[in-house]
């Protein structure tokens, strides 16, 4: 891939998604995969004018050795300097950038039940530190090509081959044109009409049905308001968290959701996919699941704490977006949500609520935002999903019709 091209889509996850300030510092978290990349971004965010860029490595074989080997005490263990570099994020508010390459399978086989108990005795120590920083930072997650997941996708092809193949769907889907900051200008202009529009209607469900058997109605929160990707942070930062995006999304009301639900897409979980799988919902809670690989991990994710179960977000994606027009399933969350409507389970988006940066994130929750350790999404739409609104006055407003915009 040409060094321009690469320069320009560094320079866009720098100025435009994270939206870099003078002075503000910079944590870029990635695998190994594309090294050389990581020091162009590095460059550019200093160039938008980061006073410190960290850069934190990760790789799925230690990852895996690391849960094979430790207790479950010491994985769970947060230790007096981690506290205090929490305590200096609260302080300083960084940018955090997240560059997903990794292999789709390349947790395969790990503990996950270890990982989970770990994950459930650290987060009460982490939690409130993370709850003051909710809606303060800019944050985006873009992504670079892995060789492992490139030949996922293109299995028939050379590596070197499958990762420019690779490098070329990131980049058309995250409209890295000759000019990105104006395809990106426009992009927000459209999703923020459409934003506009569905907040118009005052709704109080959305009612999901499909030849496929999803039959679901999912209350909404009267202060609740649909968002695109591109928003502004507590301190008036506009940023854009996913590069690509095509969701306009909204946080439902927790323990609103009655009906059943059917995936139409894998969902990557920590390394792993979760396969043809269906969740059913009762007073708001999903108290049935199945899927045909990684049962397990499903029940897991429901299980995590006492929000897991719950849903955290409704994203309406249409199935003519670049992405779904593209063809590949990417077998990553950040690219197959913006394929399709997707829903999430666990936390849901404080920032979601009408004027949230005159209320407390308690205020937030107490109206209804879901809180949970998790965000799990998982895509639900496809060319037979039909969705209504039914409104506050009465009105039930087609929303989607066979997977589009029915506006």
């Amino acid at each position: 891939m040409k060094q321009t091209v690469l320069r320009r889509y560094a320079r866009l996850i720098a100025r435009t998604g994270v939206n870099i300030q003078k002075g503000q510092e910079v944590i870029i978290y990635c695998e190994l995969d594309q090294p050389k990349f990581i020091e162009l971004l590095v460059d550019e965010c200093y160039k938008a004018g980061s006073s410190k860029v960290k850069v934190e490595f990760s790789h799925q074989p230690l990852e895996k050795l690391h849960v094979r080997h430790q207790t479950v005490t010491a994985m769970a263990k947060v230790e007096e300097w981690e506290k205090v570099r929490l305590q200096h994020w609260v302080d300083t508010n960084p940018c955090r950038i997240y560059l997903v390459s990794e292999d789709p399978d390349g947790l395969k086989g790990i503990n996950h039940e270890k990982i989970a108990k770990a994950d459930q005795k650290s987060w009460p120590i982490v939690k409130p530190y993370w709850d003051k920083m909710e809606n303060w930072y800019q944050w985006c997650i873009a992504a670079v090509p892995g060789v492992a997941w490139a030949k996922k996708l293109f299995p028939g092809l050379p590596r070197g081959k499958a990762v420019e193949k690779l490098w070329e769907a990131i980049l058309f889907t995250s409209r890295v044109t000759d000019d990105p900051v104006a395809a990106w200008d426009a992009h927000i202009k459209d999703m923020r009409e459409r934003c506009n529009y569905l907040n118009g209607l005052g709704i109080a469900e959305l009612r999901y049905k499909g030849d496929n058997g999803t039959d679901l109605t999912v209350g909404m929160i009267p202060e609740g308001r649909f968002k695109c990707c591109g928003e502004a942070s507590r301190q008036g930062i506009f940023f854009i968290c996913n590069i690509p995006t095509e969701e306009c999304y909204t946080s439902p009301m927790r323990g609103k959701a009655e009906g059943i639900v059917y995936a139409t897409k894998p969902l990557s979980y920590q390394g792993q996919l979760i396969e043809n799988f269906w969740i059913r919902f009762e007073n708001g809670k999903a108290v049935e699941v199945k899927a045909e690989k990684n049962q397990a991990l499903l029940e897991q994710i429901i299980s995590m704490d006492e929000g897991s179960a719950y849903l955290g977000e409704c994203a309406l994606v249409p199935v003519n977006s670049p992405i779904s027009e593209n063809g590949l399933l990417f077998y990553e969350t950040l690219f197959d949500e913006n394929a399709a409507c997707h829903i999430a389970l666990g936390m849901g988006f404080a920032d979601t609520i009408e004027d949230f940066q005159n209320k407390t994130l308690d205020e937030c929750r107490e109206l209804g935002i879901n809180d949970s350790m998790e965000h799990v999404d998982f895509m639900v739409g496809y060319e037979g999903l039909d969705i209504d609104a039914v409104t506050r006055d009465g009105r039930t407003v087609p929303v989607f019709r066979r997977g589009k915009w029915a506006f």
